[in-house]
C-alpha cells in the first residue's frame, strides 16, 4: 500500500530539480540504448514473432514502426533496450532500471493515446525508484539467489510506471502490483550459459507490467500483501534479507534512483573497472605483446558473474559470454585502447590476437575488496608481469559513469550517436539531436509520444 500510495500520488511538481534530471537522464539514455539494440540477436526475432501474434495496434516497437498490442510493444521494446548490455546500472544494487521503466512507460503512454510529458516523468521517476530501493535494500547478491535483479525487480517497477502512466488508483495499483507478482521471475543462469533471453528476461518484465495493469484497470484483484505478506515476495523470494527501512525511509522525499550511473561501455558492469585497469595500463606504454600474465582481483560475485567459468569467459562462444568476461574485455580493451559496441560481434569474439592475450588473464576473488565492496559492483586490483620481468599495477575503484565519477553531456551526446548509427533501419541523421531537444524539454512536452517518433525509421517517414 505505502508504495501504491507513493507511485499514484507522486507528480513532477514533487520532484526536486536533481530527480528531474536524473529522470531525463534516464530517459535519454535508454531511449539511445534501444536504438542499438534494435539489431542485436534476438530482437528480430521477437519483433517477428509480436507481427506474427498481430492484435491491436496500440503502441509501436522503436526503430522498426510496426504497431502491436501494448504489452507485446514493451516486450519487444525492452529487449533491444537491454540488449547491448549499454544500459545504466545502480552500482550498489547491481542491477538495471530504465531498461523495464522507460518501455513500460511509453507503450502504456500510447495505449492511453497520449501523456503529458509531466505525467510520464513521474511515472518513470515512480518506477526507477520502485526498482533501486528494492535493489538497495536487498542483502542478499545475484550468486547466492539465484535471481537477475534488473527483472526480478523490474516487474514491480515497470508496473508502477505504466500504471502510473494510465492514472491507477490507489487500489487498482495495489492489484496490479499483486498481479504482476504472480509473473515476477528473472534467474542468473541465463549469464551462466550465454543464454540470449538474458536480454529478454526485462522485456519479460515490461510485458507482465502492462499486462498486469491493464487487468488492474478492468477490477482484476490481485494479491493484497504482495511484499511483506507470509508469503510475499521479501520473503520468498529474498528469504527476508532486506533492510525494510531503507525501502521506506525518505520515500518521496529522498530519490535513490538519482544515483544510477551510465555505461561508456557495452558490457557487465562488472568488466568496467578491470577494463579501465588495463586502458590504464596502455596509457603508461604497457602492449598486449608484452604480457606474461595478468592478474584481476574481483569481488565473489563480480568473479562468479564474468569469470566463470574460466574456460568459457576467456574463448566466449556467444556474444553474451563475451559481454560477461574480464578476460575478454581486458584484452580488447589492451589492444585495442577501448571496448565498443564493435567488440561483440560474431567476427570479433573470434578475433585470434583477443583470444591469445585471454589465455593470460587470470581473475581471482581478492580478499580485501570482498570484505569492502562485496554487494556493490566490485572494484579491479590489476597486476600485469611483462616479459621483460617487470611489474606493473592498477587499481580502480570507482568505474566511469558512476555519481563520483559521472559522464559529460557531450560523452552521452556522443554514446547516442554511436547507438543510433547501429540501428536496425536507417534512421534520421538528426535523430540523436531531436533525442536531446525533446528530453530536454520532457517535464514540458504537450504529448511524451514525440519520444517514440524520433525512433521511427526513415523508411516509414
Amino acid at each position: 500500500m505505502t508504495l501504491a500510495r507513493f507511485a499514484c500520488g507522486l507528480s513532477a511538481r514533487d520532484l526536486p530539480d536533481t530527480a528531474i534530471a536524473a529522470a531525463k537522464a534516464n530517459v535519454f539514455d535508454t531511449l539511445a540504448c534501444a536504438a542499438a539494440g534494435s539489431s542485436a540477436p534476438a530482437v528480430g526475432d521477437a519483433r517477428e514473432l509480436a507481427l506474427e501474434w498481430a492484435g491491436a495496434p496500440q503502441a509501436t516497437i522503436l526503430a522498426f514502426g510496426d504497431k502491436v498490442p501494448a504489452h507485446h510493444a514493451a516486450w519487444v521494446n525492452a529487449t533491444m533496450s537491454h540488449a547491448r548490455d549499454y544500459d545504466d546500472t545502480h552500482d550498489a544494487a547491481v542491477l538495471h532500471t530504465g531498461v523495464s521503466v522507460v518501455p513500460a512507460a511509453i507503450a502504456a503512454a500510447e495505449l492511453r493515446g497520449g501523456v503529458p510529458g509531466a505525467d510520464f516523468v513521474a511515472a518513470v521517476a515512480a518506477g526507477l525508484e520502485t526498482i533501486c530501493r528494492l535493489g538497495v535494500a536487498t542483502r542478499i547478491g545475484i550468486v547466492d539467489s539465484g535471481y537477475m535483479y534488473t527483472p526480478l525487480f523490474g516487474h514491480f517497477a515497470a508496473t508502477v510506471a505504466a500504471g502510473r502512466v494510465l492514472g491507477l488508483d490507489v487500489g487498482r495499483m495495489v492489484n496490479a502490483l499483486g498481479i504482476v507478482y504472480s509473473q515476477a521471475a528473472g534467474n542468473h543462469q541465463v549469464t551462466r550459459d550465454g543464454a540470449l533471453t538474458k536480454r529478454m528476461q526485462p522485456g519479460f518484465a515490461a510485458q507482465a507490467a502492462l499486462v498486469s495493469v491493464q487487468l488492474a484497470r478492468r477490477g482484476v484483484r490481485g494479491a493484497q500483501a504482495t511484499f511483506e505478506g507470509v508469503d510475499g515476495f521479501l520473503r520468498v523470494y529474498l528469504h527476508d534479507r532486506v533492510d525494510r527501512s531503507v525501502l521506506r525511509d525518505g520515500l518521496g522525499h529522498r530519490y535513490e534512483f538519482t544515483q544510477l550511473s551510465y555505461k561508456p561501455y557495452p558490457c557487465c558492469r562488472f568488466n568496467h573497472t578491470p577494463i579501465e585497469a588495463a586502458l590504464a595500463l596502455r596509457a603508461s606504454g604497457v602492449a598486449g605483446s608484452q604480457v606474461e600474465r595478468i592478474r584481476v582481483g574481483l569481488t565473489r560475485q563480480g568473479f562468479e558473474a564474468v569469470c566463470t567459468p574460466i574456460d568459457v569467459r576467456r574463448r566466449p562462444r556467444t556474444i553474451v559470454h563475451a559481454q560477461f568476461s574480464v578476460p575478454y574485455t581486458v584484452s580488447a580493451a589492451l589492444l585495442d585502447g577501448g571496448v565498443g559496441l564493435e567488440h561483440f560481434t560474431e567476427e570479433s569474439i573470434a578475433r585470434a590476437d583477443i583470444l591469445a592475450l585471454a589465455q593470460r588473464v587470470e581473475p581471482y576473488v581478492d580478499d580485501d575488496i570482498e570484505r569492502d565492496f562485496g554487494r556493490s559492483i566490485s572494484p579491479a586490483r590489476m597486476r600485469a608481469e611483462l616479459a621483460d620481468g617487470s611489474v606493473r599495477e592498477k587499481f580502480v575503484e570507482v568505474p566511469l559513469g558512476h555519481p563520483g565519477r559521472p559522464m559529460a553531456v557531450a560523452d552521452f551526446d556522443a554514446k547516442a550517436a554511436d547507438c543510433f548509427r547501429a540501428a536496425a533501419r536507417p534512421l534520421a541523421s538528426d535523430a540523436p539531436a531531436q533525442l536531446r531537444k525533446h528530453v530536454d524539454r520532457l517535464e514540458t512536452l504537450q504529448d511524451a509520444r514525440a519520444l517514440v517518433r524520433v525512433l521511427d525509421p526513415v523508411a516509414k517517414r
